[in-house]
């Protein structure tokens, strides 16, 4: 159960002056919990504190680092089934999936921890010419000292955690804004995070909303601003000045389905399921559009369609179900008006469609007109279209066809059309035999267009969190 209310953690201490955020259960939409939200004064202390940490943090050692990051793991392990329950309350995530999340937030944490001990730098060959004898070179990173991060709703665990563990492992001291549908992964993990011996102002959680995040975006003092979110994010990167910004802004992730895909169709079938429907589509690379070859587009048309009825919808704490609510009512009215939209300009609905409050059936579309809504934007929610080719130059076209470059998917035997797919498809990722939807923590992940650009997975987001600096020594 949670608790009935949680702090906000200013310079590593919880203060709870107020009740103020309610956070409801999706499903039910009842009142969970309630969240201590701070004012503006709170979020100047909190840059102001992480400023003053910058030296204590850069000179805590490695070790000192990984033994955080640790202690973390032994919790978030320990407190698996309260974090997975939290998670399913607060984001309506089916309790599998949750569960699936917090495996993740561990594995994430255990990356970090390793990667906390081998930042390393080189040595430079500087003799390059009879002028240089006795010179060498040596380079190291360093910490670029306070970042600020901002997190959506739809992974609260595991994208908080692409962002405070490599910050912790490079030594910096950040300030996080959690999304306020869903603060309390982050704020679990700061409790945890209280626990240990970080330097007084390495961490600070705040769960304000977007008029008070201002500062973490405009403020000078922070040296980094990372977003992950929506397509904010290109206003967030004109606003933020002169420090460094990563965006990670979402895509409508396609996946080609080869010719020579017949005889594994089952197995495609339950890899794209998965890839359209888990956590009601509420995923960045989740599947949305699908180009199936003619030779098995029927085929494959008729077995997705099975399988996306079947599916079982409803009260997320069941074991059983896969399909939860989306966010809120109004997540699943904009996406049920693209829907609608896409159908009133020829495509054609092979089955769901129907919406009952934040609850929108797995629906499945054939022939969507490609400047529909529900073809070149973000669907975010449970909703993948079908569409045939006929060559391979077509299905490339058609998957960078998209204002959007995150992740796409191939299933293909050929070695020729998967080198060709990582040669042409304008993606940050090409995943060969498998969905889009696929990450594994430690890999670079990002994308391009109105994705956004720069990398997180641990050692990437490392290399953003600290500089290059260069020693060149004379010998005497």
């Amino acid at each position: 159960m949670l608790k009935k209310s949680y702090p906000y953690y200013l310079a590593n201490q919880p203060q709870q002056p107020n009740t103020d955020l309610a956070v409801r259960d999706k499903y039910s939409g009842r009142i969970a919990t309630r969240v201590a939200v701070p004012d503006a004064k709170t979020v100047e202390k909190a840059i102001a504190a992480a400023v003053k940490a910058t030296t204590p943090m850069r000179n805590f050692k490695p070790w000192a680092r990984q033994a955080v990051l640790r202690h973390c793991v032994q919790r978030f392990s320990e407190r698996r089934d309260e974090l997975a329950e939290a998670l399913c309350i607060e984001a309506g995530k089916p309790i599998r999936d949750s569960a699936g999340e917090v495996t993740r937030l561990i594995e994430t944490f255990q990356i970090a921890a390793e990667e906390a001990v081998r930042i390393n730098g080189e040595t430079l060959n500087l003799e390059l010419a009879s002028r240089l004898d006795g010179y060498h070179g040596y380079t190291k990173r360093v910490p670029l000292g306070p970042v600020s991060f901002i997190t959506p709703f739809n992974f609260p665990l595991n994208l908080v955690a692409h962002k405070v563990a490599p910050a912790i492992a490079a030594g910096c001291p950040f300030v996080l804004k959690p999304a306020e549908k869903t603060p309390i992964g982050a704020l679990i993990i700061g409790e945890i995070l209280a626990e240990t011996d970080l330097p007084k102002g390495a961490f600070s959680i705040l769960p304000i909303d977007g008029e008070h995040a201002s500062p973490l975006v405009e403020d000078e003092r922070f040296k980094l601003l990372s977003f992950t979110g929506s397509q904010i994010g290109w206003d967030l990167k004109a606003r933020a000045g002169r420090k460094k910004v990563v965006l990670e802004l979402g895509g409508n992730a396609a996946c080609i389905v080869d010719a020579d895909q017949g005889s594994k169709l089952k197995h495609v079938v339950e890899r794209l399921i998965f890839g359209a429907f888990y956590q009601s589509g509420q995923s960045c690379i989740g599947v949305q559009r699908i180009y199936a070859h003619d030779d098995i587009y029927d085929a494959l048309k008729k077995r997705l369609v099975a399988a996306t009825k079947k599916l079982k919808s409803g009260d997320p704490k069941k074991p059983d179900t896969f399909l939860g609510p989306m966010i809120d009512e109004a997540a699943a009215k904009r996406l049920h008006g693209w829907i609608d939209e896409a159908r009133e300009a020829g495509g054609k609905l092979l089955c769901g469609g129907k919406r009952e409050g934040n609850m929108l059936q797995a629906t499945l579309m054939e022939n969507v007109p490609a400047d529909a809504k529900a073809n070149r934007m973000e669907a975010f929610g449970p909703f993948a279209l079908l569409q045939r080719y006929s060559t391979f130059d077509e299905a490339i076209a058609m998957v960078n066809d998209s204002d959007y470059g995150l992740q796409a998917g191939i299933f293909t035997d050929s070695l020729d059309h998967a080198m060709r797919a990582w040669n042409e498809l304008d993606q940050g990722g090409v995943i060969v035999n498998d969905i889009p939807s696929f990450r594994v923590d430690s890999m670079p992940y990002g994308g391009g267009k109105l994705s956004g650009f720069g990398r997180e997975g641990i050692r990437y987001a490392i290399e953003d969190m600290t500089e290059i600096r260069l020693m060149v020594m004379r010998e005497s």
